[in-house]
């Protein structure tokens, strides 16, 4: 009968290199090299492989709990914690509230294998593999910008629902605005915009889906160029507006809303502490993170010393035509369509 033993890299190196000194191919100093022990502790080896085989390379602690593990207390207490008051929550989520408000500080990766074995979380592995093939990061900050606005009731039965609308780096995953409006519309994206422009920056260009905000869908139209307000406004700033093909494409900024719908809603003061609705929060306090092996910014700087035109961003254009009512006078007329 032939025994199988399941050994690491570890022991399964050393089971080679002790295997080459029996045999006299490798001296016992290049061993002690090789596998990092002293000459006393080869030599233990050596007599364990002489007597029980390679079955005295196993670690004694396989198979045995761990010296380090929490007491089943711990367990009891921070799953039925989560059971009653937290079970829509995440591990990460869970774990610090966990922490910050029942005094029981557990590891998100411990809590998280505690409720995979419970039942109240689906580990990654386990779930549909995604059909759609990621497409690659860019490689700056401020290259490309995902913008999209989010409908959802962010304030529960607090408030009316409302819309976010959010702009998020490609590079960084990084939230660079946020801002609370009653519905998605083409001069809400000119304040955010704007906002947006004053904090950091032109980028390179948006991304974005194909709202009638940014393209115009209808194929039989009565007039204009083609060209959307807002479109006309970043035609004037020279950045590029992209619209993605499907929301898969632009899967960055839906993950965001996928997060804020989940850690947003559920960090927001109750009605009991003061909330006032979503008119509270207009511009929401951002606790944004870069990634540390980013590359610089590249956007393009707007003018100091000449401010935006207001034109652009935050008013209603429309070409003007000038004619001459009296003698060295003029007026103004909206061009007729």
């Amino acid at each position: 009968m032939v025994a199988v033993l399941s050994m690491s890299k570890q022991e399964f190196s050393r089971l080679e290199v002790l295997l080459r000194v029996q045999s006299g191919q490798l001296r016992i100093s290049d061993a002690c090299a090789l596998i990092g022990l002293q000459r006393r502790q080869v030599f233990r080896l050596l007599r364990g492989l002489k007597q029980d085989g390679a079955t005295s390379l196993l670690s004694k602690h396989r198979g045995k709990p761990s010296n380090h593990r929490l007491p089943a207390e711990v367990r009891t207490l921070a799953l039925s914690i989560v059971r009653e008051r937290y079970a829509d929550f995440g591990p990460t989520l869970a774990a610090e509230k966990l922490a910050e408000h029942h005094g029981c500080s557990v590891s998100r990766e411990t809590l998280r294998g505690w409720m995979i074995a419970d039942g109240l979380w689906r580990d990654r592995r386990h779930r549909l593999p995604s059909p759609h093939q990621p497409r690659r990061r860019r490689d700056c900050l401020g290259e490309l910008v995902q913008i999209d606005g989010s409908e959802h009731a962010w304030f529960e039965d607090r408030g009316a629902p409302c819309t976010l609308l959010a702009f998020v780096d490609d590079a960084t995953s990084r939230l660079m605005q946020l801002r609370f409006v009653t519905s998605e519309s083409a001069m809400d994206y000119f304040r955010t915009t704007r906002a947006y422009l004053e904090e950091h920056g032109k980028p390179v260009a948006f991304y974005s889906d194909q709202h009638g905000i940014f393209r115009v869908n209808s194929k039989d139209a009565a007039g204009g160029d083609g060209v959307t307000q807002f479109g006309r406004a970043l035609l004037a700033l020279n950045i590029d507006i992209i619209c993605a093909n499907s929301p898969q494409a632009k899967g960055r900024i839906e993950r965001a809303f996928g997060t804020l719908q989940d850690r947003m809603v559920k960090s927001l003061p109750s009605r009991k502490r003061g909330s006032c609705g979503w008119r509270g929060y207009r511009r929401w306090p951002r606790r944004t993170r870069g990634c540390p092996g980013s590359s610089p910014p590249t956007t393009r700087a707007l003018a100091v010393t000449r401010p935006m035109p207001r034109t652009c961003i935050g008013r209603w254009h429309e070409p003007m035509i000038w004619t001459r009512s009296w003698p060295g006078g003029r007026s103004a007329r909206s061009r007729a369509t």
